[in-house]
């Protein structure tokens, strides 16, 4: 999840134009209209990852506590941030070549370079971990794993690939980087909204058709085309931001639509329980949706800049950091533990046993275990980030308008 992204979960450090720059004050009654204030870096979006990230992994380590989806959820937001994020990336970059008889070229080689060095090498150094220590299933379903397409080996199959589980959201965001850069460059501006409202329509329809055909839940919650309403929603708040000031500032000069959406997801998860199946059309077709329309008005609100208590929460040192990292945290988070598939064997719950057989206490407390884990975690995404990550990063500034 910059999802990487996350967006998605990655990181646009080099799209700000100032570090500074973390908001727009709804207090103003218009918002600055100048192409490079379109581009600047969103200092609330660091936070918003971190509560993305933060979900995923409150999920995956706490499965046996927790009944809501709160994995799904936080993976929906990163594609809603990815949609918004590479969206806005990709416009304002159209905008900037306009008249250049290279444009298209330059325009693909510019985006897909800094793609490329932000996403490839913690992703291709984790494989190459896994592959040499032969942690499965990575060997044998190597060729899955190099072209980003897990999610289709697990949307064909229908089985979960252990370790690398999450690695299928990773590969959605790299399938929707292919289909995104052309669609938006030829697709004139007036008519990006409906097509983004057509990928929202045909992605809860595709969603709706695996269900009424009985397929199995797995292929409507990994394959692409069931994904496209969160980009589509991150892709239209884009639009928003860039063209569209005076609605941006009406959706988002306060967190009512943050308040509802969020009101409203949870309903939907109270009636998904009320059927006797896990996976019911509730949570098969409207689930993502309703998810993804939290995640658009939760971002609009973060990129236009939340007051009071929030604004706190998401721009204290302590989120920016864990969402600046979130990449790492999201890749390697599975690694440390994950509930479903981790044996006893495994180092991290080795080192946590004998912990505890000198403080038997310890394990009395899943709250200890939580963050053991989380600690864990965050040493490796803290050493990946500054070894690897950041000083590779530093190489997209050649590649800036």
């Amino acid at each position: 999840m910059d999802a990487g992204q996350l967006g998605w979960f990655k990181r646009e450090s080099k799209d700000a134009v100032s570090p500074n720059t973390s908001s727009i004050s709804t207090d103003s009654p218009s918002v600055p209209s100048q192409s490079k204030t379109a581009i600047s870096y969103l200092t609330q979006l660091d936070g918003v990852r971190f509560i993305a990230v933060a979900l995923v992994l409150y999920d995956h380590w706490m499965a046996e506590r927790n009944s809501i989806p709160l994995g799904p959820l936080g993976v929906t937001i990163f594609f809603v941030l990815s949609g918004f994020l590479i969206t806005r990336i990709l416009l304002s970059s159209k905008d900037k070549l306009a008249g250049r008889p290279d444009r298209l070229s330059f325009y693909l080689k510019t985006f897909y370079i800094r793609r490329t060095i932000r996403i490839f090498p913690l992703y291709y150094f984790s494989l190459f971990i896994l592959f040499v220590y032969n942690v499965p299933p990575v060997r044998e379903k190597l060729a899955w794993c190099v072209l980003y397409a897990t999610n289709i080996y697990i949307a064909y199959y229908q089985e979960w690939m252990g370790v690398i589980d999450h690695f299928w959201s990773l590969a959605v965001e790299e399938q929707v980087y292919l289909i995104f850069p052309l669609l938006l460059f030829y697709v004139p501006r007036r008519h990006v909204p409906l097509t983004m409202w057509s990928l929202i329509v045909f992605s809860v329809i595709f969603r709706y058709f695996l269900y009424a055909q009985h397929y199995s839940w797995v292929v409507a919650y990994v394959f692409t085309p069931a994904c496209l309403d969160s980009f589509g929603l991150g892709a239209l708040l884009a639009y928003l931001w860039l063209y569209q000031k005076e609605w941006l500032h009406r959706l988002f000069r306060n967190s009512n639509g943050v308040v509802i959406s969020l009101l409203v997801y949870i309903l939907l998860v109270i009636l998904s329980k009320t059927f006797e199946a896990p996976h019911n059309v509730v949570s098969e077709v409207w689930d993502r949706l309703a998810g993804s329309v939290l995640g658009f008005f939760l971002i609009g609100r973060a990129a236009v800049g939340f007051k009071g208590w929030m604004r706190w929460f998401l721009e204290n040192p302590v989120s920016r950091y864990l969402g600046q990292i979130s990449y790492g945290l999201y890749i390697f988070h599975n690694l440390v533990y994950n509930f479903y598939h981790t044996p006893p064997s495994h180092p991290t719950l080795r080192i946590w046993n004998k912990l505890a057989t000198y403080v038997p206490a310890i394990d009395q407390f899943f709250v200890l275990k939580f963050f053991y884990f989380v600690v864990l975690t965050i040493i490796v995404a803290s050493l990946s980030w500054f070894l690897l990550e950041k000083p590779i990063n530093s190489l997209k500034d050649r590649f800036s308008y």
